[in-house]
């Protein structure tokens, strides 16, 4: 199986930002894409000692109450990236941190992408996610003798974020990272090569975020997956006042995954438990393209009222493909993966900058 992924560079500013953008509104009309390449660079920092890979967002401000329900803001530029090294992916963590490089609140992050355009996604011939991260993710790690990402030196990724700021603290610099572990590509482990997943109640393009009806209420999405394997570990992401999301096999009725999410005091969501579908004798639950998978996402919104932008419903996790069986690549003439490619690297399709839209 093909090794995949990314690296980074330097920030661009000013001229060399106009000059990336203009770049990304030169497909000939919409038959093509925009092209990722023309975006600004991330800043990437590579530590072998501690086999860590370090992919930063340029910073921005960030007042008290914006971004997600308090208004604008808290969207750093989407930026491109390759990773330095080959290597074998099993863990990530996202951070925020300031001008300084010190630790900010975790709860300033809503979520990060990074996405892989030359291949698609499982369920759907878009680019694939290979992850995707809230604030109630936390680190996240895979048994790096038996699963692993594997990811080829110089391979294109592109990195996006949504920050917002509840409190009444103003931030006059907020950088957004992601630190990813890997094993490198010449050890003898994994055992397995695993891919990454998602399926979300919003697919299949445009904004992911839905307005949620008073009381209690569900959205789901299906899809068939394009090769036959297994899901080995599976997650999701819900906004406030999500009860459950699982994943159902829609033919048999199985439920193959339920996760409901874990609260603090006043209700806020701190994290939803991953389900990690391996044991000593068992590598995931099997999933098939003849079959039909549903995402389900369940909320309760007591308010009375309906909450603009208040329903978001997404899970993701590790995929093992059956023997023998190869990750498709993107068609990137698809008319999905077309519109999918303008809307997460958040360009219109008349040519001017997309607002800022939720989405994963």
């Amino acid at each position: 199986m093909s090794r995949e992924c990314t690296s980074l560079a330097h920030y661009l500013r000013g001229m060399p930002v106009l000059i990336a953008v203009i770049g990304l509104l030169l497909a000939p009309g919409d038959t093509l894409a925009p092209d990722p390449a023309a975006l600004p660079a991330a800043r990437v920092s590579h530590n072998a000692s501690t086999s860590e890979i370090i992919i930063e967002l340029p910073g921005i401000p960030l007042p008290a109450h914006t971004g997600h329900h308090g208004g604008g803001g808290g969207y750093p530029p989407v930026v491109r990236a390759e990773l330095p090294v080959d290597a074998s992916l099993y863990g990530f963590r996202v951070e925020v941190v300031d001008s300084n490089g010190n630790l900010l609140p975790a709860g300033l992050i809503h979520h990060f992408n990074l996405i892989d355009p030359n291949n698609r996604e499982l369920f759907l011939p878009i680019s694939r996610r290979i992850m995707a991260a809230g604030k109630e993710t936390g680190t996240q790690k895979l048994p790096r003798f038996f699963f692993g990402v594997p990811m080829r030196k110089g391979s294109l990724v592109v990195a996006s974020a949504m920050l917002h700021n509840p409190t009444d603290a103003d931030y006059a610099e907020v950088r957004t990272r992601l630190v990813l572990n890997y094993v490198p590509a010449e050890k003898w482990y994994p055992f397995f090569d695993g891919f990454p997943w998602q399926l979300d109640v919003g697919f299949p393009v445009g904004d992911k975020s839905f307005t949620l009806p008073p009381g209690q209420s569900t959205r789901s999405y299906e899809a068939k997956p394009s090769v036959p394997g297994r899901i080995v570990a599976v997650g999701g992401h819900m906004h406030e006042m999500g009860t459950r999301i699982e994943l159902l096999e829609v033919e048999t009725g199985k439920l193959l995954w339920s996760g409901a999410p874990m609260l603090d005091a006043e209700k806020n969501i701190t994290g939803i438990p991953v389900g990690k579908l391996y044991g000593l004798f068992k590598v995931g639950a099997p999933i098939r393209p003849d079959r039909t998978y549903r995402v389900t996402v369940h909320y309760d919104n007591a308010t009375g009222a309906p909450v603009e932008a208040g329903g978001m419903g997404v899970i993701g996790g590790l995929f093992v493909p059956d023997k023998g069986m190869e990750w498709p690549a993107a068609n990137k003439a698809d008319p999905l993966y077309v519109q999918d490619a303008f809307h997460y690297l958040r360009v219109k399709r008349d040519t001017t900058p997309a607002k800022h839209v939720h989405k994963h």
